[in-house]
């Protein structure tokens, strides 16, 4: 025991012992009835963490803490989602490099020493080599904050998402959902982002509030009318194929089955009835173009209308026009943005005198992709989908009942993943137009032309997983057919990375590598993530356990809250609010912050609050300097005294109220629980048993003995929140590891404390705090001697209160105690 306990060092001392001694291993030995898994969120390692990070991450620690102490063998993995569009990001402004698929490998690659303004294209290889050179030096500091931070992870079971194990356990739940059917290929409008050029799912888009214009606009009906629609993109003019009203509307009905003519570009478009126009908005009938929005396809695909495409990858417009359109026309929006388009499809409704008055500026939810920059467009493509109860009402029944299974916490989050299911539009669109991802492990035969075969499919065998069909040759060819005619082609998409994380419980369970691990650890316990990934991480991991395994990847489901800036607003790296974890670890200590993060309840937005780090830090420091206290004293002795045993009475409650907590995922509660008994302890009953305690004689004996099981039992309860003071302190009279300790149990207490009458302790404390205020009202130190305490009170009150009175007289520096009988307590102190 040091003579001067600090908090300082802590954690790079204990960091250092527990990884030395694998503390937190787990034990493969243990059968599935004592092991407490848990499906740990893989951090995405594009760039640095903020204290969010921290945050969230303290909370399934708690849990892992406190099953381990319970005797659980306690499977916790950590693992690194590295693939995807944020490390490619990362990669391409750290080395100034882009990928160009087309370039070929060059093995002697080495990125520019100083990176240009503008951008070096390099080979697909190339380009993911660099991505996992950057993802390793990342996964190093990102494993060195985490021990930082007291995450008690067996480090020995670390994987990442890009790793060959998860390409190849990816890619063989592709194949087998291809086998079933489950996985299939439709040429179909997509929702595109155009910066990235890749296509997007609908749990990734994110609507957001921008300007724009309703524009009124002219269109010629055979008899020379004119039917007027609003648009806020008539640069979608040439991609029109129809108008559409409802089929109630009366201003319409003359028009149903009859053309109008498209301003400007010369096509006559069907006018069309369908239950979703809205009568009530704008002028009634509305553009039907391929496509503006989702709304578009639903019109599209059920009134069977044509395709006229105008949009390329990039989001420039085609250099030819659609098939019917007025080149002439057209010729002026070809290579240009939407936004462009726009001002010059104004400009010629303008001049032609189409444009009825000026455009009536809105503001209005524009759909984009959540790490894009520009909105959506939709284009078609070729793409890959997994069936998910979009399109399916008996698997989507079948998923809503397997959300009722799972124990949500908090339980009113379950109606957010109920609401994703239920609104599903379409099948889980998976392949993206990127590079650093998991293969698409599929190649195509070619015909005698050299053009693929899209229902011909080769298909890798399952051990020869992981696959890159850019690279690797499938079963029957040899290298020099690639791209030849009668030979083949690889599938250049890779997965969405939510098709890769999805299966993290088998993943990390060993799920086909080894059996032997996932008999023990799945279903797993926990799936501890983010409120607002529900419709994503959570409901996919669902759907492919629901598939794979017939059953729930986990049984409890624990969601964290965001972590909010000053202003109230969501801290992100992105937005460029979020205040970096290491500063703030030094300034406060680990413990501290862990601390605040267990202040904030699962589900609830908790405001970053450096006052709460404060008060955890101070805490900390108390737990310190009264635990030097209590085992400066020795630990002789039995528990005899009432004081003494109504403590251990009530701490036996206490250890009730918190297991419980604990057991229902309420961390919060649990340390507001501990940490009141904690800090009554201090206040009351250590002051009252101070100088008792420093005695020889039984009575002494009683009050050290209490001390000595009240600290252990507090050290433990306390020991899943701030593992580093906690562990610092049982090592000063206790050997081995806290957090391997053997949870309290209340049953103990109460054998130890016998016939305890909880009320002593609860009068005790009710006299010593009347003397306290006393000595502070007239401003005088808590030592000065007072001469007489005249207590006033019940019988009930008078008779809890005699057995400690030696122990107040003490505490107080009290000469006489006089208990009189009287209706109220009160308290009289002449000093």
């Amino acid at each position: 025991m040091p003579a001067k306990p600090s908090l300082d060092g802590l954690e790079e001392k204990w960091s250092h012992r527990w990884a030395e001694s694998a503390v937190y291993a787990f034990d493969r030995s243990a059968t599935r009835d004592q092991v407490y898994s848990i499906d740990t969120p893989p951090p995405t390692v594009s760039g640095s963490l903020h204290v969010g990070h921290v945050f969230s991450y303290t909370h399934p620690d708690i849990f892992a803490r406190f099953w381990r102490m319970r005797g659980k063998a306690v499977f916790y993995p950590m693992w690194w989602d590295d693939n995807g569009l944020p490390t490619e990001r990362r990669v391409q402004n750290h080395f100034g490099v882009r990928c160009d698929p087309w370039i070929p490998y060059d093995p002697d690659f080495q990125p520019p020493a100083a990176p240009g303004k503008q951008q070096l294209p390099i080979s697909r290889r190339n380009f993911i080599e660099l991505c996992l050179r950057q993802t390793e030096i990342d996964e190093k500091a990102f494993e060195e904050l985490w021990r930082r931070t007291g995450l008690s992870v067996d480090w020995s079971t670390t994987d990442q998402t890009i790793g060959p194990r998860a390409r190849a356990l990816s890619q063989r739940a592709f194949l087998l959902g291809l086998q079933r059917g489950e996985a299939y290929q439709a040429e179909a409008p997509t929702l595109w982002d155009v910066t990235f050029r890749t296509a997007v799912a609908q749990a990734e888009l994110e609507d957001r509030e921008r300007p724009g214009a309703f524009h009124r606009i002219g269109f010629t009906a055979d008899n020379g009318q004119k039917v007027f629609i609003e648009t806020t993109r008539p640069e979608l003019l040439p991609a029109c194929v129809a108008l559409v009203a409802h089929p109630s509307d009366e201003r319409y009905q003359p028009l149903f089955g009859k053309t109008v003519r498209t301003p400007l570009f010369g096509v006559d478009v069907p006018v069309k009835a369908h239950h979703l126009a809205d009568p009530a908005k704008g002028s009634g009938i509305a553009m039907v173009c391929t496509f503006g929005d989702t709304t578009d396809v639903v019109w599209w695909r059920e009134l069977d209308l044509p395709m006229r495409t105008v949009f390329r990858p990039d989001g420039r417009f085609a250099a030819q026009a659609p098939a019917g359109v007025d080149s002439g026309a057209y010729e002026q929006l070809a290579g240009a943005t939407a936004y462009t388009a726009r001002e010059r499809v104004v400009a010629m409704l303008r001049a032609s005198g189409d444009l009825v008055g000026e455009p009536r500026t809105v503001t209005h939810a524009v759909k984009f992709y959540e790490k894009g920059d520009k909105p959506l467009e939709i284009i078609t493509s070729r793409q890959w989908y997994i069936r998910n109860g979009g399109r399916d009402p008996q698997l989507r029944a079948a998923l809503l009942a397997r959300g009722r299974e799972l124990q949500w916490h908090p339980p009113y989050m379950r109606a957010r993943y109920e609401n994703w299911v239920q609104g599903l539009a379409g099948d889980w669109l998976i392949s993206r137009q990127r590079f650093f991802g998991v293969p698409i492990p599929v190649w195509y035969r070619l015909d005698e032309d050299g053009s693929p075969l899209r229902d011909e499919l080769v298909l890798p065998p399952y051990d020869s997983l992981p696959v890159d069909p850019s690279s690797d040759v499938p079963p029957g060819f040899v290298e020099e057919q690639r791209g030849k005619p009668d030979g083949f082609i690889g599938d250049s998409d890779v997965m969405d990375t939510w098709a890769t994380s999805s299966l993290s419980p088998q993943m990390v369970s060993g799920w086909v590598v080894d059996e032997d691990l996932f008999g023990r650890v799945f279903p797993m316990d926990l799936r501890p993530q983010a409120h607002e990934i529900i419709r994503t991480w959570l409901f996919s991991s669902v759907l492919r356990a629901h598939v794979e395994q017939g059953s729930l990847p986990w049984r409890h489901v624990a969601l964290s809250g965001w972590i909010l800036d000053p202003d109230r607003k969501k801290m992100s790296k992105s937005v460029g609010n979020a205040t970096t974890p290491i500063g703030v670890l030094e300034q406060y200590g680990t413990d501290a912050i862990r601390y605040w993060a267990a202040k904030g309840r699962l589900g609830t937005d908790t405001a970053f609050d450096p006052a709460q780090m404060k008060i955890g830090r101070r805490l900390a420091i108390k737990i310190l300097n009264a635990s030097k206290f209590a085992l400066s004293l020795g630990t002789a002795g039995e528990v005899t005294e009432p004081l003494d045993r109504a403590l251990l009475h009530r701490l036996a409650g206490v250890v009730e109220r918190v297991t419980q907590a604990l057991t229902a995922y309420d961390y919060t509660q649990a340390l507001e629980s501990t940490e009141e008994f904690f800090w009554f302890f201090c206040d009351d009953y250590l002051e009252l048993v101070k100088t008792r305690a420093y005695g020889s004689d039984a009575a002494s004996g009683s009050a050290q003995a209490t001390l000595t099981v009240t600290l252990s039992t507090l050290l433990r309860l306390f020991a899943p929140f701030l593992p580093f003071v906690t562990e610092e302190v049982w090592s000063w009279g206790q050997e081995g590891s806290v957090h391997v300790a053997s949870w309290p149990d209340p049953d103990e207490l109460r054998a130890l404390a016998g016939a305890a009458e909880p009320a002593v302790l609860a009068a005790a404390s009710t006299a010593i705090g009347a003397v306290r205020k006393a000595k502070s009202d007239r401003q005088v130190s808590m030592r000065e001697p007072i001469s007489v305490l005249a207590v006033t009170a019940p019988q009930d009150f008078l008779t809890a209160l005699s057995p400690a009175v030696a122990d107040l007289r003490s505490a107080g520096v009290i000469s006489e105690v006089k208990l009189t009988v009287g209706d109220t307590p009160s308290f009289e102190v002449a000093l």
